[in-house]
């Protein structure tokens, strides 16, 4: 059935600039503890282990919510789900401005995760509904490109902003953004008629059940520590601290790796192909990525080399892809699509994991203004790489015994 948004060519263009833009608006969310963790620490008076806690229930949020805001866009469609969304992240920005009390903006970082998870997935939706399968990839890496354009942005300009306005006008200027967003969406994206559902249930058994899978997303959490242990949040504190570099440059050169997940997608890709393997593909990026930030703790890098190794860095984050991708290949076509929910689901709840480890270990050892309190909280990084990397090994062993035992 042909949907009301691929009737006009220039409403689904609109459409999908809309998604891409709560895509790019929910990463600046997502980055900003990066740039405000002194303040917010200042103004609510906790320590390195609560930010920790604070930073880590976005992905509470976000994976929690992955799978019935799955099924709530294909049951109303995008315009309800993606405006609802897009506000239920604007009052979790509230807590920051009018809270007293630190319980109110953990709740309100876990509402933003929340409303979060419908911007990926709305990309999907729409890119489904408004253009052809043959376009999907191109307009898929093209919407990725635009949202981490807002990673980007959440780090040194926003980081500036905050310098010059003060942080709680900065959170002020996008939570208004964040209702002219909703406003728009609302009255730009088409009512969509809901299609008739499967058997949602027993599809989820099938795919929770199959030990592949659950093994490929749970090494691919592991593995996540550059992106949503550092980049998110505790990169410019350790730059800040740990290297002395000022405010502004401990803010962009985290950003270095969201620049080279822009590349990422294409490039990991075209690897995988050559190599005729998105295993071997996977373990070679976390290998990179693990050596990178060994040096990062080992040696002390010029910024110019960081800067370089966190481009490095940033397209073997873009691993995650190939990850889920390869993890849809365990199932049956008819859950492919559930599959790539779970799969991102799973992965992104590490997210938490590791924003609370190194939280409670900088804390132990004297919090965020300790140097070597920071030393060891990112050493859980490469080691959450060194295991994720052990599991891709071990799933790939068992790939080539299959293959050998069918030949």
């Amino acid at each position: 059935m042909s949907s009301p948004i691929s009737g006009s060519r220039m409403i689904a263009w609109m459409v999908w600039v809309l998604a891409s833009v709560f895509y790019a608006y929910q990463y600046i969310l997502r980055v900003m503890p990066n740039i405000m963790l002194s303040d917010i620490m200042q103004q609510f008076h906790i320590n390195a282990a609560a930010f920790g806690q604070f930073s880590g229930f976005y992905y509470i949020g976000y994976s929690l919510m992955h799978l019935p805001i799955g099924l709530m866009l294909d049951r109303f469609g995008p315009r309800k789900i993606m405006t609802g969304c897009i506000l239920l992240t604007v009052v979790g920005l509230m807590p920051l401005l009018f809270a007293e009390h630190w319980a109110y903006p953990i709740i309100g970082r876990c509402l933003i995760g929340m409303g979060s998870s419908a911007a990926i997935l709305g990309v999907f939706k729409i890119i489904r509904m408004t253009f052809t399968e043959q376009r999907f990839p191109r307009m898929l890496s093209i919407s990725v490109t635009i949202g981490l354009i807002g990673a980007i942005y959440g780090g040194a300009p926003v980081s500036y902003m905050c310098q010059l306005l003060g942080y709680q006008s900065v959170v002020k200027i996008f939570a208004l953004a964040g209702v002219a967003l909703a406003a728009i969406t609302y009255w730009m994206v088409p009512t969509i008629t809901a299609t008739a559902q499967g058997s949602v249930i027993s599809d989820i058994k099938e795919v929770l059940s199959n030990r592949r899978v659950i093994a490929s997303c749970l090494s691919a959490g592991l593995m996540v520590g550059p992106l949503e242990g550092f980049a998110d949040v505790w990169g410019s504190a350790f730059l800040r601290q740990v290297y002395g570099f000022d405010g502004t440059l401990s803010a962009s050169i985290p950003s270095m790796i969201f620049i080279g997940m822009c590349f990422g997608a294409p490039v990991l890709s075209m690897i995988a192909d050559r190599v005729k393997s998105y295993l071997v593909t996977i373990i070679g990026s976390g290998i990179i990525m693990a050596a990178s930030f060994a040096l990062l703790l080992m040696w002390h890098m010029t910024s110019t080399v960081m800067s370089l190794s966190f481009v490095l860095v940033g397209v073997c984050c873009a691993y995650q892809i190939l990850a889920i991708y390869k993890a849809s290949t365990y199932v049956r076509p008819q859950v492919v699509g559930l599959t790539t929910a779970v799969a991102n689901m799973i992965i992104m709840i590490f997210g938490y994991a590791f924003h609370a480890i190194m939280g409670s270990i900088i804390n132990a050892m004297g919090g965020p203004g300790v140097s070597q309190a920071l030393v060891y909280g990112i050493s859980v990084i490469p080691v959450g790489l060194c295991l994720g990397i052990v599991g891709f090994i071990l799933l790939l062993t068992k790939e080539k015994s299959v293959e050998r035992l069918v030949t």
